[in-house]
């Protein structure tokens, strides 16, 4: 199979980006007054049964369509054509978004991705540790962050980019290159890292990575800046929804099996199997309100977590030339605005 080269994918989204942003105030203008596009991914997390509950459009009285996105470069591109107000993304489509000046406020962090996203090797290939990837196949959703810490994880190792065969591959792709053979290893989420891991072995993980290096990964929600101006009601609401869930899951982390309502609809919404659906969940860490409205995620300027996670990632992005610039200053694209407001009773 062909190996894609980095840069000329990664600056062929960006370059999308850069010309959809232009029409994506228009297109926005064009939207309903209370209906709202939002893009999710196949992550297991908790809020994903107040989708199947249709919870946000109850709460909010807006009319909520879901649009389901292969990885977080697809949900920025979407974002960027204004087809999409508010999706979820990594850290590191997130930071390649700000670097290109797309209007978007990282305002909720969906999850600290911990252990949850993880390096495996097929059995037999060979491989078991980062350095025996040379001359490798390596299957990674590009401008993910599982693509951030893989490149940081081959570097660690001794190893350039060039060192490995790393392939754009969107997380079904690498399951079915997976049953076929085609690669050597891959770096990803679940249900397909719960998959893979089935005939392979783990090698090391976005949490052992963050160990390492200081540089932790992160799924968020992000918003259009300009349309959560005009929608801060809805803004308040949905966040604090997502705060609700979250604090279900962290309250009682066993009524989110294969077996239970919640359980099943994280399943249904995610396409992974039920039976999945606790071990996959324990992988992740789930921020509480406070501690996101903390300089530990999003308040504090360029002293919040978030804000040095973007900043550590943009740059490590330009460094293997798959960013040609970043900004001086990544919390123009963080808020805390709607977490303090929940914090604070609105």
């Amino acid at each position: 199979m062909k190996a894609f080269a980095l840069r000329p994918t990664l600056t062929g989204l960006l370059a999308g980006v850069c010309l959809l942003s232009a029409v994506s105030v228009s297109s926005l203008a064009l939207a309903a007054d209370k209906e709202v596009t939002i893009a999710y991914q196949d992550m297991m997390v908790p809020w994903r049964y107040a989708q199947q509950l249709d919870e946000a459009a109850k709460e909010t009285g807006y009319k909520v369509n879901y649009r389901k996105f292969g990885g977080g470069g697809d949900v920025i591109r979407a974002m960027a054509s204004g087809n999409v107000q508010i999706g979820e993304a990594g850290s590191s489509p997130v930071a390649a978004g700000l670097s290109q000046g797309l209007p978007i406020q990282l305002f909720w962090i969906l999850d600290n991705i911990n252990d949850a996203e993880a390096m495996v090797a097929r059995n037999g290939s060979g491989i078991s540790s980062v350095a025996q990837l040379k001359g490798k196949r390596l299957g990674v959703p590009f401008v993910s962050t599982s693509h951030f810490h893989a490149l940081m994880a081959i570097k660690q190792a001794g190893l350039s980019a060039a060192d490995v065969k790393v392939l754009n591959m969107r997380p079904p792709e690498i399951a079915a290159a997976w049953e076929r053979g085609d690669i050597d290893a891959a770096f990803v989420w679940n249900p397909v890292l719960a998959k893979i891991s089935a005939s392979g072995t783990v090698v090391t993980s976005s949490g052992k990575i963050a160990a390492q290096t200081g540089i932790a990964t992160f799924d968020g929600f992000v918003v259009n800046r300009d349309w959560a101006k005009e929608h801060e009601k809805f803004m308040i609401s949905f966040t604090r929804m997502l705060a609700k869930y979250d604090a279900m899951y962290r309250a009682n982390p066993g009524q989110w099996t294969g077996d239970t309502a919640q359980g099943k609809a994280v399943a249904a919404i995610s396409g992974g199997e039920p039976g999945e659906v606790a071990a996959a969940l324990k992988l992740y860490q789930f921020p509480t309100p406070a501690e996101q409205a903390s300089t530990k995620w999003l308040s504090g300027g360029k002293e919040a977590g978030a804000v040095k996670s973007l900043q550590a990632t943009a740059e490590f992005l330009k460094e293997q030339k798959t960013l040609q610039a970043i900004l001086p200053d990544y919390s123009v694209g963080v808020t805390d605005q709607y977490v303090k407001a929940i914090a604070a009773g609105k």
